[in-house]
């Protein structure tokens, strides 16, 4: 007999998502408070519809919402993902007819370095073939997840400490837009994989920027974070993996 799951939704005022903590017994167990005070633990629903805010991206949107940017962009039938507005309404559920419908194929996009910006950049080439994933940072390691699902792992270190790509890509974010994650990069490796890098001092690399294995792309830091550290995910389609899962051992 299948099982049968009863999911008990709350709300909350103001309700925010920031890092909790994760078990895994290879790890210390922690957790992370949002700068200034310890803030009840609710993920936020997802709406129906978004309003595009200056500075997002389709990727950083459906990071939020922890669902793949192809979907958002076949939902929203977006010739040209890159060039979404401030104050455009972007729906964040499969209209009815597409309920059913199966995930088009579609083309590796090309990047703008800003929501507002008309500047068309090259197709990056992206990994054609298995990641070769690489530390993003050096520093003891602890396990954390979002309150959304997203597992991740903490690393913890010194306030400017090197930050580096863990493998080659597009940087497709890199602001401070998304609460809860202070200042973040997303890259996107391929079509199915991004990885994001949350809590930086400093961003050292642009929207639309291509980076190699290894590149330094931020200083570590403690915005939007109670301590210094990396706060580090790895999605696959818009699904958070365990990221101990890809990154070779120490």
């Amino acid at each position: 007999m299948p099982a049968l799951f009863v999911v008990l939704c709350g709300c909350v005022k103001n309700a925010v998502a920031p890092i909790t903590s994760k078990s895994n017994a290879r790890q210390e167990i922690v957790t992370v408070h949002r700068a200034g005070r310890i803030t009840e633990q609710f993920a936020p629903l997802r709406p129906r519809s978004y309003k595009v805010q200056s500075g997002d991206t389709l990727y950083s949107i459906a990071w939020r919402f922890g669902l793949d940017f192809r979907s958002v962009k076949r939902w929203n039938r977006l010739s040209n993902p890159h060039m979404i507005k401030a104050g455009q309404a972007l729906r964040l559920y499969a209209p009815p007819a597409q309920l059913s419908r199966p995930v088009d194929a579609l083309k590796i996009d090309r990047p703008t370095n800003k929501l507002s910006s008309k500047k068309q950049l090259s197709t990056p080439r992206l990994a054609s073939q298995p990641i070769k994933w690489f530390w993003p940072a050096s520093g003891p390691i602890k396990a954390a997840s979002s309150v959304s699902g997203a597992k991740g792992i903490e690393i913890s270190g010194e306030r400017g400490a090197p930050i580096k790509s863990a493998a080659d890509g597009l940087v497709v974010y890199s602001g401070s837009g998304l609460r809860g994650y202070g200042a973040l990069i997303i890259v996107k490796h391929d079509e199915d994989f991004l990885s994001a890098y949350a809590h930086n001092d400093k961003l050292l690399v642009a929207e639309g920027v291509t980076v190699e294995s290894g590149q330094q792309i931020a200083t570590m830091g403690d915005s939007d974070a109670k301590r210094v550290m990396l706060h580090f995910e790895i999605r696959r389609n818009g699904k958070a993996v365990e990221p101990l899962n890809y990154l070779p051992q120490r």
